[in-house]
């Protein structure tokens, strides 16, 4: 193996029996369960019930994966509506080609159902589950690699990837190795995980604050890596599309960090009831939070989030019978007296002395 280069899988595909396993499919499918993976850590270290970002997924998932199809259709149109375009091709998901930018806002939009079903409050949910989209992304592009796609310009270099000749954009037949955009992409996001964790950790962010954070630092990365691309790709002005959507999204993200003030929000115990409070009031302080988060593996978080265990608490305290207040003790019947002889013969003996 020639080590001067990142050689490019040979396969994509695997049969099992007639069913094809495609590995775009599978990184997906880890990009997805890795991302809910972590929402769901942060979510709980919030008060929220246990799990529940499994029904939110339910709402955010398939609204992502169809926002991020549609925008690469509307990117990238000529591959499916062009002259030698296949509109059927714009279904043929497996085959590649997502657009983060329509996951984000159809998956946003997802979520927000989601929220509302489980009475969340959704910037508290977005600001908890927004670390985990860009380590999700990260693994989801290890399927560009697989699949041979989303390189840049060539590349001459120990890092560049090497591209099998059916798979080189038109008019670069001539090039064997190119720039892998998709893996500086997946080394991006991982900073941007990492940046936006800490800067939450250290500032406490609320009012959807983290996710606008995440907005920049994506951004910026995307407009640099887009720029190296030579996939065909709707432009203007020398610009790429998702160059210009990139500055629209950034420049908006900066104004809302400015703009928008918000403490970070967490679910606490309010007489019995759970209530929305700010991660530092005296609620959250007496509901068992520490540093704006409840411990793992500690009591508090397992009653916060866990109803069965909350409901089983309660159950047991209707069930616990009170203490049974003592009877009274019955009165004892009077005990004969036992002078009460002596004195009816007293009596006796001075009736007949007095006869």
């Amino acid at each position: 193996m020639d080590l001067a280069y990142i050689p490019s899988p040979g396969e994509s595909v695997w049969h099992l029996g007639p069913i094809p396993i495609r590995a775009y499919a599978l990184c997906l499918i880890a990009g997805i369960a890795a991302a809910c993976w972590i929402a769901e850590a942060r979510m709980r270290s919030r008060g929220a019930p246990k799990w529940a970002v499994l029904d939110l997924a339910v709402w955010a998932v398939p609204f992502g994966i169809i926002g991020a199809r549609l925008y690469h259709v509307f990117s990238s149109p000529d591959a499916y509506f062009g002259p030698d375009g296949d509109p059927w091709k714009a279904l043929a998901i497996w085959e590649g080609g997502l657009g983060i930018p329509g996951a984000i806002l159809l998956g946003g939009v997802g979520m927000w159902l989601g929220c509302r079903q489980l009475k969340l409050p959704f910037t508290m949910v977005a600001d908890a589950c927004i670390v985990g989209i860009p380590v999700g992304q990260a693994i989801g592009r290890l399927g560009n690699w697989f699949n041979q796609e989303l390189y840049g310009k060539p590349l001459d270099a120990w890092w560049a990837v090497q591209i099998d000749v059916d798979h080189r954009v038109d008019g670069f037949a001539e090039y064997a190795t190119f720039h892998p955009t998709f893996l500086y992409e997946l080394l991006w996001n991982l900073g941007v995980a990492l940046v936006v964790w800490l800067a939450d950790r250290k500032w406490k962010f609320g009012a959807g604050r983290a996710v606008a954070l995440y907005v920049v630092l994506y951004g910026i990365g995307r407009f640099w890596i887009e720029g190296l691309r030579i996939d065909p790709a709707e432009g203007f002005g020398g610009l790429r599309l998702n160059q210009w959507m990139s500055i629209i999204v950034v420049v908006a993200a900066v104004a809302y960090l400015l703009i928008v003030r918000g403490r970070r929000q967490v679910i606490a115990l309010e007489d019995g009831e759970r209530v929305v409070v700010a991660w530092d009031s005296e609620a959250a302080e007496r509901t068992g939070y520490v540093n704006g988060g409840l411990p793992f593996h500690s009591p508090e978080i397992a009653r916060m989030t866990d109803p069965q265990a909350t409901q089983s608490e309660t159950d047991d305290e209707s069930e616990s019978p009170d203490e049974p207040e003592s009877p009274d003790e019955p009165e004892s019947p009077d005990e004969p007296d036992e002078n009460a002889g002596d004195d009816t013969e007293a009596d006796a003996g001075r009736s007949r002395d007095g006869s």
